[in-house]
């Protein structure tokens, strides 16, 4: 969505690493280029007026002028401002003191409202909430017919008294979905109304007796990112209509170039709550203001990564994978499997590979990153037997032309396969030795050294020569000992039995031979 942005600003930035201290010209000429950037990403002109002009007023100021690295600075300033822009924090859903939480969902036909139901029940539903979805679209066609699918898919309760395709009251059904809910226990209601292919007042004025028949808790605006300009008029017109609490992006995955996420926000003074970025249920988050501009900004969004993960891996079955990548022993092709399996339920692999810092520079080479080179992969190693999957060393030529067969792909592939695995389980081992680096975890030459230590201790010879003798002996701070800044250069420790020295000697006053 914000590639186009994001290619801009961070060229505007590259240019200014090289410079040790900014001029106003300097600063002058980046605003300018962030001032191109936006207004080609289809922000709004109010709003891009106040950005440049808060990021020009704090780039002048000490912070910059004062700071080590200037061009960082500036980074930073305009990573702030792109915060506070997108709301400055993220916002949570208000729940009801006493359940049912009622919300309410508006907007045009066409923003994705029904699909986005679903969406926010099967996330509150993930949540540990009970959550009951109301068809209260009864215009479009086939709209409570739909609801009650992405319900079904969702996995949560459809209130859907009508048939819809004109027939039925919506008011009425959602003043009776209250009710249904509290007898049925379920503790959130969410409101699917019916849109309009643009605004009037028909639309308005149903909307809005809606709002006044349940009084819900939260109203959430649900908006096209890819319409660009019309979603600030479209807001505008919802909030001085109907009213809403929060705003809620669909289509983010959309090649278009963002400027609504960036102008709605600013225009109605309502926050972002919500962010639709694919079809499937599960593309649906809570937006972070913070995680957004680090993406504009080509600084990755770890944390939505971690936690897609958290969402993603079993905790025990990380473990077990874990000790056999650390031990680099018994890691099978059914191991490299699973965690494939496990990876693509994260999403798609070139989103997750965008969610990392600097990932915006190889943008050619993600784009050319096909998810079907993976079932492919996957179907290679289920063409195999359990016995090749567990050694593959046995897969011999004729083997490999029956895996081939098996999984309709060629044999250069699946030779390919096999030998890209067993340089993994050599660069694991090689891990799991510490790479031979003394001293590293779990490094081979640290537990050698640490077993002829041991070896050393039992059977350790010990010179003749006192003075030798005396070097090899660890000072115990007991009777006899001289504290080693006092001896001589070359003796250190405990002094052997027979040469105690006399009470107040420095010895450190003797001239040995070859010292001046």
């Amino acid at each position: 969505m914000f590639e186009t942005l994001s290619d801009r600003l961070t060229s505007v930035f590259s240019s200014l690493r090289a410079k040790g201290r900014l001029s106003d010209a300097d600063i002058d000429a980046t605003c300018r280029e962030i001032r191109i950037a936006l207004l080609e990403a289809d922000v709004a002109l109010p709003v891009v007026r106040a950005f440049v002009a808060h990021v020009k007023e704090r780039a002048r100021g000490s912070e910059v002028s004062q700071a080590l690295n200037p061009a960082q600075q500036v980074v930073k300033i305009v990573n702030d401002e792109l915060i506070e822009i997108l709301g400055g924090e993220t916002r949570r859903l208000r729940l009801a003191k006493t359940p049912p939480t009622i919300i309410m969902l508006a907007g045009l036909q066409g923003a994705g409202k029904t699909t986005l139901a679903g969406k926010l029940a099967r996330w509150l539903r993930e949540q540990g909430h009970a959550p009951m979805l109301v068809a209260a679209d009864l215009q479009r066609p086939n709209a409570v017919q739909q609801l009650a699918v992405v319900g079904e898919r969702a996995e949560v309760a459809v209130f859907a008294p009508e048939p819809g395709n004109g027939v039925g009251d919506p008011i009425d059904v959602a003043r009776r979905s209250i009710d249904h809910a509290k007898r049925q226990q379920h503790d959130v209601v969410i409101i699917d109304t019916a849109g309009r292919l643009g605004i009037d007042q028909e639309l308005m004025r149903q909307a809005a007796d809606i709002r006044d028949a349940v009084r819900p808790d939260e109203i959430l605006f649900v908006v096209d990112a890819m319409i660009g300009q019309d979603a600030v008029t479209t807001a505008q017109a919802f909030m001085e209509g109907v009213g809403f609490d929060g705003v809620v992006l669909t289509k983010l995955d959309g090649d278009a170039r963002g400027g609504a996420a960036l102008s709605v926000r600013h225009i109605t003074g309502k926050p972002i709550m919500f962010a639709s970025t694919g079809e499937k249920l599960g593309d649906f988050d809570a937006f972070h203001p913070d995680r957004m501009a680090s993406r504009i900004l080509d600084m990755g969004d770890v944390l939505t990564l971690i936690e897609q993960a958290q969402k993603t891996f079993d905790e025990e079955q990380a473990k077990k994978m874990a000790g056999k990548l650390t031990s680099g022993d018994g890691f099978t092709l059914d191991d490299f499997l699973e965690q494939m399996a496990m990876v693509q339920k994260m999403g798609p692999i070139k989103n997750l590979l965008g969610m990392m810092p600097g990932m915006g520079q190889m943008r050619d080479q993600l784009n050319q990153i096909d998810d079907r080179d993976l079932d492919r992969i996957a179907a290679i190693i289920r063409s195999m037997t359990p016995g090749e999957r567990a050694e593959p060393k046995i897969i011999n030529g004729s083997r490999r032309a029956r895996i081939a067969r098996g999984s309709g792909v060629s044999v250069t592939e699946v030779s390919s396969l096999v030998t890209r695995f067993f340089d993994a389980q050599k660069m694991m081992k090689r891990m799991a030795g510490g790479l031979g680096i003394p001293g590293m975890p779990g490094s081979g030459g640290g537990r050698k050294a640490a077993k002829s230590a041991k070896k050393g201790k039992k059977g350790r010879r010990v010179s003749g020569d006192p003075r030798k003798a005396a070097l090899g002996r660890k000072p115990s701070g007991g009777e006899g000992d001289i504290p080693a800044q006092k001896l001589p250069p070359g003796l250190g420790g405990k002094l052997p039995p027979g040469l105690e020295l006399p009470p107040g000697f420095d010895p450190s006053k003797l001239k040995l031979p070859g010292q001046n």
